[in-house]
């Protein structure tokens, strides 16, 4: 097996150069024409597959039936917590800046790892690259993506600090809403007060979760009511985020939510609710076992990395592709509790290292499929 190593200052280059595009979902036109025009001029053909009028996934598919492995990164962002100060900045190793860590590190890394094994080697690409849209909103890439094509393996380049993670959180994402009636600030009557109300539910849903369900991550994203002045306001919504473990039994948390929210409005309250489910995604737990877990043990092996087994505990793009009949294994860059943050960042030489490991990977590929 050849031991040309990837080209670091390449792909530093085109990590910086992606972070410094603002792409945050619905607008990766931008980042995506960059890069089609990148791979294009080295040689790679790829194919632009369109999600909506604008907006296009990147693929780069070989014409071969038999491979069984798809490299995905998505190359969207969330909105820039600081429009001024979003660009790749770094001090020494340490890379700062929107992207850096979810996961435009991971997908400059898989590029590199194509672009190197494609100067190494004169076949075509022992597995398939897709360059998605739409995570961080409503998956909508990588559903597109499900639709016109099947991999057994999925190997999805968001942050673990280069931890394999074969098992992944289910997800809820829900909108709880409360209706009262609009009247006169002066003449406001709790019982009719859609906030008050809303504020009982959250309390007794916040309290079942910490006393009956440790286990569920929540977070309470957005609340907003109704406004127009000096009115009680006669609606008032809240969004909500729940991650729950692998084998947590999702269809059980959603009845009970729905409970609480049908049984626990305050006493005397003459209003009503509603509750509505937007996402629902199961989580998963693979075996370590199988091609890409056994290739990924022997890739960490030459390669003199400890190999550890952790759940993922956010969600993300594996949810559509386990959804959609693949295995996703989730392995890259950076540190989740550095995404979504006002100073996100990755250490440099963790993309090095995350495109060494891909590359590697290639190569074991390539190998099984001319040994055949």
């Amino acid at each position: 097996m050849k031991t040309i190593d990837i080209n670091q200052k390449r792909l530093k280059q085109l990590f910086t150069d992606m972070v410094n595009i603002y792409s945050p979902s619905g607008k990766e036109n931008s980042i995506a024409g960059f890069l089609n025009g990148y791979l294009t001029g080295a040689g790679i053909s790829v194919v632009r597959q369109e999600v909506e009028d604008g907006r296009d996934n990147l693929l780069i598919i070989p014409d071969d039936d038999s491979l069984e492995v798809v490299f995905v990164g998505h190359i969207d962002t969330v909105a820039a917590p600081d429009y001024m100060n979003y660009r790749c900045d770094f001090d020494g190793d340490r890379a700062y800046g929107l992207g850096t860590t979810d996961m435009k590190g991971g997908c400059a890394a898989m590029i590199e790892a194509f672009l190197s094994f494609k100067e190494q080697y004169s076949g075509d690409f022992p597995a398939a690259l897709a360059l998605v849209v739409g995570e961080e909103e409503n998956g909508d890439g990588a559903q597109r993506f499900s639709e016109e094509h099947h991999f057994p393996w999925a190997l999805i380049g968001e942050p673990t600090k280069l931890t394999p993670c074969f098992s992944h959180y289910g997800y809820l994402e829900l909108e709880l809403s409360t209706f009262g009636k609009r009247m006169h600030a002066s003449q406001a009557r709790k019982e009719l007060n859609a906030v008050r109300t809303m504020l009982h539910l959250l309390l007794a849903l916040t309290e079942h979760l910490e006393t009956s369900r440790e286990d569920v991550i929540y977070n309470i994203r957005d609340m907003l009511s109704s406004s127009a002045g000096f009115v009680m306001p006669e609606r008032c919504d809240v969004a909500l985020d729940l991650h729950v473990p692998p084998q947590f039994a999702i269809g059980d948390l959603t009845f009970e939510i729905e409970n609480i929210a049908a049984k626990k409005l305050p006493e005397g309250s003459r209003i009503h609710e509603s509750v509505t489910f937007s996402t629902i995604h199961a989580g998963y737990d693979l075996p370590p076992m199988g091609l890409l877990p056994e290739m990924l043990q022997s890739v960490y092996a030459s390669l003199n990395l400890p190999i550890e087994v952790e759940a993922f505990q956010s969600d993300s793009d594996a949810g559509v592709f386990w959804g959609a009949g693949m295995k996703p294994v989730i392995l890259g860059p950076g540190d989740l509790a550095q995404a979504h943050t006002a100073d996100e960042s990755v250490d440099f030489s963790e993309v090095v290292r995350a495109a060494q490991i891909y590359l590697h990977l290639l190569r074991l590929l390539a190998a099984k499929y001319e040994t055949g």
